[in-house]
């Protein structure tokens, strides 16, 4: 049977009390439906993006967003849109998974990877079925194989201990439970190919399975193709270290915890611009400057006319003049020959509603 070998550190303990303390902010804070609904697809479009990315796709997350809203970019890559755009359907598939409550079968996980790489590359990756053949993995830098998986005849016996465990992981941590979750899935690699962009989406659903969906908020992958020879490094030092998983599973929260404190944060700052905008009665507009000077630290008038397409400077001038009337805004010029002003937050009325 499968059983996964680490240690908890210290500091994998504090990125833990983080991540529960970000959960119970999540889960308590009084944060409008709409925008945890705008913020949980900007976390799904990133996640497709950053996830595909690590595995070298070449769009840019601009290029990705309008690909989302349907649009054609011209230049890019088919095979880079068409993987871009499945992970969105496989994730469809955890969303169905979560409703149904069914326990995690050896056919859900090749599903998954079947959305993940249908119709991509000539279908070279087998979509949805285990490897009868040996693969490795290779250094993208030096290109020498830096690992053999096991050979193809024992991955249906590794995959079924893996479910199995996956369905009684004893009293691990959920979160940790994820962490190994992706660590194993690539290591047994069962597919041809795919099995990086399959784990991570398996850890995700893991850690909703779990609980911990957070609002959907996070971007795991974000992390990780922060600085992939990290993330590579860590994944090869379970294997280059007996198979102890504790330094991989350090790295995981710690990327997890980063992740979920920018959610906060962001959080945090979409309350404080509520709560501005109910206090000192703005509208629409004035309100979208408050989140874009929260988020930015300033904002110009070019910046609202970008936000609020179809409305004339004008007017846009005359909301910012109201908000310096009412104390929220101040104006400032960048310098003496600079004609081009822009605006900040009253830190004395941003502290006092902020306590």
């Amino acid at each position: 049977m499968f059983s996964p070998k680490f240690t908890i550190t210290n500091r994998t303990t504090a990125a833990l009390t983080r991540i529960e303390r970000a959960r119970g902010f999540l889960e308590a804070a009084n944060i409008s439906e709409t925008w945890i609904k705008e913020m949980s697809q900007e976390a799904l479009l990133k996640e497709a993006h950053y996830t595909t990315h690590i595995e070298g796709t070449r769009l840019t997350l601009e290029q990705a967003e309008r690909i989302f809203e349907g649009e054609f970019v011209p230049g890019s890559d088919p095979d880079d849109v068409r993987e871009l755009l499945n992970y969105r359907t496989a994730f469809d598939l955890v969303t169905d998974y979560m409703e149904s409550q069914q326990p995690m079968r050896e056919g859900l996980i090749r599903e998954i990877h079947r959305r993940l790489v249908d119709g991509v590359r000539g279908g070279a990756a087998e979509p949805g079925r285990y490897r009868t053949v040996q693969n490795y993995v290779y250094s993208t830098q030096s290109q020498q194989v830096v690992y053999q998986p096991p050979p193809p005849q024992d991955v249906p016996v590794l995959m079924q201990e893996f479910v199995e465990w996956l369905n009684d992981f004893g009293e691990i941590h959920p979160v940790l439970a994820s962490g190994i979750a992706q660590f194993q899935l690539v290591h047994i690699h069962p597919f041809v190919d795919g099995n990086g962009r399959t784990s991570r989406l398996l850890s995700t659903l893991c850690l909703y399975r779990f609980g911990y969906d957070f609002k959907r908020l996070f971007t795991i992958s974000e992390y990780y193709d922060r600085d992939r020879t990290a993330f590579y490094q860590k994944i090869q030092g379970v294997r280059d270290s007996g198979m102890d998983l504790t330094d991989w599973l350090e790295f995981f929260v710690q990327g997890l915890s980063t992740q979920l404190t920018e959610a906060v944060e962001k959080g945090k700052r979409t309350i404080l611009k509520d709560v501005i905008a109910r206090n000192f009665l703005l509208n629409p507009r004035q309100t979208q400057a408050v989140g874009h000077i929260l988020d930015h630290g300033k904002v110009m008038i070019s910046d609202l006319e970008k936000l609020c397409t179809g409305t004339t400077r004008r007017t846009l001038q005359r909301d910012m003049k109201q908000l310096i009337e009412k104390g929220v805004c101040l104006e400032i010029r960048s310098s003496p020959t600079d004609p081009t002003n822009h605006y900040v937050l009253s830190k004395e009325n941003v502290t006092a509603l902020s306590q």
